[in-house]
């Protein structure tokens, strides 16, 4: 009687088409991603507004919901447990009470840089094959498919000078 076993390698087909191959190894990085985060005790969103707070480019909730392209209700989710674990701090616009302005504390900082720790170990286990000179060139392509089909990975001189045009 035979028995299915499955191919030892991919079919050559596949392995030619680029959409299936960054579909597979984006499935592989992200699993090991998002495993790594919830045993740290967080996600990946967690790990978004945490940077996006960090680097200062959105302050409010709205822009940091329109950042990460998620539904406001579902980041007042977010926020409040990142508030709830003293990750964060809201506060209201003087200027403007309908909008809360979001800051780190300190121990979000530490959380934050604990975050990029995992993640930059992913990376650099996920990237061994490559080295440094090659790994640059990949990053530079993907950031350039990237910015052909989402704006929002133009670098920021670019975005302000596209904005102001």
């Amino acid at each position: 009687m035979m028995m299915n076993t499955p191919p030892k390698c991919m079919p050559p087909e596949l392995v030619k088409s680029m959409v299936f191959l960054l579909g597979r190894l984006g499935m592989t990085v992200k699993k090991q991603a998002v495993e790594e985060l919830e045993a740290a005790g967080h996600s990946a969103y967690d790990y978004g507004v945490l940077t996006l707070v960090a680097e200062g480019a959105c302050r409010t909730q709205g822009a940091i919901a329109d950042a990460l392209e998620l539904d406001r209700g579902q980041l007042v989710g977010l926020l409040d447990g990142l508030e709830e674990r003293g990750l964060i701090e809201r506060k209201r616009d003087p200027n403007d009470r309908r909008r809360h302005s979001v800051q780190l504390t300190a121990d979000g900082k530490r959380q934050l840089s604990r975050l990029r720790s995992i993640l930059k170990r992913i990376e650099d286990e996920f990237f061994a094959p490559l080295d440094g000179d090659e790994r640059e060139q990949l990053h530079q392509l993907l950031v350039t498919v990237a910015r052909y089909h989402d704006p929002r990975f133009a670098a920021p001189a670019e975005a302000l000078a596209t904005t102001v045009s």
